[in-house]
């Protein structure tokens, strides 16, 4: 049977199976479907300094192959996550999680990531730069490579917990924000976040979101994302967890092909809650089926054929 254990910045994680952040709450009520210290590690939702409420309602849309959402960031603030969140969550989860950093300033996202720093649970800091459902922060750094490399150089000369950098395909160029982020100090990349799109009212010709535009995520994205892992392991030295798009084995494996260590899940949990349980379940038939010895042998074969 194929070895399902990868390797992220020093730290072992049993599979490459990790839910992405924002589609797994801080993992509770997840853990009423199923034991969820299955997976390798999931990513927390998305944690700024103060309580946010969001973009007014509505903020979801449905789409073809996939689904808009503009939630823009609703979560209790980082003392209620580290207080209540956190603590119900070590009473039954006995493994790393990513802490996803928001913020609407360099300083914002410091002071969260320090907070973070110092729990137990937390394994790595996910500094989420590639929100596009907020205005006067995430994606306003995510765009500008000399802003990504400011805000990252920030938070790491702070922390001691590694940390990688959320990238977003919204920009031209991504593999030149992913070397930014490395020269300022990441240890690892998740590549990457939704694609903006919008929804209208075919009646009305009003916009279904509030927001007017949301980030598309979904099997939909897949290639998109693929493309975006691909480049970004041409360019840096650094882990990648790719992220788009995933719901079935078979993507995982051509995700990791394409350069990634690890992958995160994130729209497939919205649809069914088993997703990703069911990704490490039947991860190691589909190796048997390729004679794959160890997923971690995959990462980057694709990377020897042709040009992008």
């Amino acid at each position: 049977m194929g070895q399902l254990e990868v390797n992220l910045s020093g730290i072992t994680i049993d599979n490459p199976i990790i839910p992405a952040s924002g589609t797994f709450g801080y993992g509770i009520e997840y853990q009423r479907f199923y034991d969820i210290n299955i997976l390798g590690a999931f990513s927390c939702k998305g944690t700024t300094l103060n309580p946010r409420y969001g973009n007014p309602l509505p903020r979801i849309a449905e789409c073809t192959s996939g689904m808009l959402n503009a939630v823009g960031l609703q979560n209790p603030g980082i003392d209620h996550v580290i207080d209540v969140e956190l603590k119900e969550l070590a009473t039954f989860y006995h493994k790393k999680i990513f802490a996803n950093v928001s913020g609407f300033s360099i300083d914002e996202y410091v002071q969260t990531a320090m907070r973070f720093d110092s729990c137990d649970i937390v394994g790595w800091i996910e500094l989420n730069i590639s929100c596009p459902n907020v205005k006067h922060g995430g994606l306003s750094f995510g765009t500008s490579p000399d802003m990504a490399a400011e805000v990252t150089n920030a938070v790491k000369s702070k922390i001691h917990k590694p940390l990688y950098v959320k990238l977003s395909p919204n920009v031209s160029d991504i593999a030149t924000m992913a070397k930014a982020v490395e020269n300022g100090g990441a240890d690892g990349l998740v590549v990457g976040n939704t694609l903006t799109g919008a929804r209208f009212d075919l009646a009305t010709g009003k916009p279904i979101l509030t927001n007017i535009t949301g980030g598309l995520s979904g099997p939909a994205l897949f290639p998109i994302a693929l493309r975006c892992v691909y480049q970004c392991a041409k360019a840096v030295d650094i882990p990648i967890i790719g992220c788009g798009g995933i719901t079935t084995a078979q993507d995982v494996i051509e995700m990791i092909s394409a350069g990634a260590s690890a992958v995160e899940v994130g729209a497939a949990n919205l649809v069914d809650p088993y997703a990703c349980y069911q990704l490490v379940q039947s991860l190691p038939q589909w190796l048997d089926h390729y004679n794959i010895e160890s997923i971690q042998s995959l990462t980057g074969r694709s990377l020897h054929y042709g040009n992008e």
